[in-house]
């Protein structure tokens, strides 16, 4: 990894804003996804939520590949599950939603801990996901529309928060991503190569100092030269 790319992946990481997430419940297009995702990484979020209708990652392959390296995604069988690991988080739950009780977006305070919920194209948010949330909010239209794409709507929030998080300093360090994590990231992001071979061979991940270098034993090294046969059959004997 060269210098000026170890120095551009640690500035990144410590922009990055763990407290702040999407969940994105049944969201199906896939270029929907692939935009939030982006837009996720451009603001510095590095994981979000996902329920799926159906049992699959829609987002294996499309332009949102570039940005999955840098995002998580954690996917969960319902909605429940979902904002019960965001809750656990210490998150405050927003629902995009028109309703009553709907409040401006502008007006509520992101330097919280805090997940939006996105609904599914065509229906919106379930029944089930609005009596989980804390707060509705909207976007104000004046126009004949009353919705925008979903993917629209996620980027509107998330620069709001953005603002408001960048006047309380909240991107300035120090770094809210564990060492663990960081390390990983490092390593993916700076050596690909052999972070494939590393998760194809079943090697741990190694440690990267703070030049971007790897840090490995022999052993580790060894095994990296070899076939994954060849080294666990030496591991058996």
């Amino acid at each position: 990894m060269t210098p000026e790319r170890y120095q551009r992946i640690r500035q990144m990481l410590d922009a990055r804003q763990t407290d702040l997430t999407i969940c994105m419940e049944n969201v199906h297009k896939p270029h929907n996804l692939s935009a939030i995702v982006r837009t996720c990484d451009a603001i510095g979020v590095d994981h979000v939520h996902a329920t799926w209708a159906e049992d699959a990652n829609r987002l294996a392959g499309g332009t949102a590949t570039g940005s999955q390296n840098w995002v998580t995604v954690n996917s969960h069988n319902n909605i429940e599950d979902a904002v019960k690991a965001m809750r656990a988080a210490g998150m405050q739950i927003l629902a995009t939603n028109l309703s009553d009780s709907a409040v401006d977006f502008r007006e509520i305070d992101y330097t919280k801990p805090t997940a939006v919920l996105l609904g599914q194209e065509k229906y919106g948010i379930s029944d089930e996901a609005l009596a989980l949330a804390d707060q509705d909010i909207i976007i104000p239209m004046v126009g004949m529309v009353q919705s925008l794409n979903v993917s629209v709507a996620a980027a509107t929030v998330l620069y709001e928060a953005q603002r408001q998080r960048s006047l309380a300093g909240m991107y300035q360090g120090p770094c809210k991503v564990s060492e663990q994590e960081q390390n990983r990231i490092l390593f993916e992001g700076g050596h690909p190569i052999f972070a494939k071979a590393c998760k194809r061979k079943g090697l741990p991940i190694p440690a990267i100092d703070d030049q971007g270098q790897i840090v490995a034993d022999e052993e580790w090294w060894s095994k990296m030269q070899m076939s994954q046969d060849a080294w666990q059959h030496l591991d058996d004997e």
